[in-house]
């Protein structure tokens, strides 16, 4: 990636739905210029997809957990179907498979305390792969919105 690239993704990365031709004139660029590169991003994976950011409260989802969960044995054959099992939970926005004392983080969102216990105990503790299960309460959570490349 070069500087233009690099500008293209950081200006894409605060608003997807910037016109080509604003664009361009943002990264300096001549809007086909921009419409190529912009093009080349895609397919060369370094853009994987655009997203509508909803607020979680504005939907009747304020409170949001991390869920660290243990499963025994830690094999394939139970960690694959248990990360497409997490993620076909409609209170679940990300997982994450880990390294360290638990197997996997879960981030969730839902409507009050009550629905995130009714989601601990009866969608996670129940299932006879977890082996632990610890709910950690997020007050806030801020996510980054440009993520400059390395180098």
């Amino acid at each position: 990636m070069d500087s233009v690239d690099t500008a293209i993704v950081r200006e894409l990365q605060k608003d997807a739905r910037l016109p080509n031709k604003d664009l361009a004139e943002r990264v300096s660029v001549a809007p086909s210029t921009c419409v190529v590169r912009h093009r080349s991003l895609r397919e060369r994976g370094v853009i994987t997809g655009y997203h509508a950011e909803v607020d979680l409260a504005a939907v009747g989802r304020p409170v949001q957990a991390v869920i660290a969960i243990r499963v025994r044995p830690h094999t394939r054959a139970i960690v694959e179907p248990f990360m497409e099992y997490a993620l076909s939970l409609p209170e679940v926005l990300a997982l994450s498979h880990v390294a360290g004392p638990e197997d996997f983080l879960v981030h969730v969102a839902v409507a009050d305390t009550a629905h995130l216990q009714r989601l601990v105990l009866d969608r996670f503790t129940t299932r006879r792969e977890v082996s632990e299960v610890q709910t950690n309460l997020l007050f806030q959570h801020v996510r980054k919105h440009t993520i400059p490349p390395t180098g």
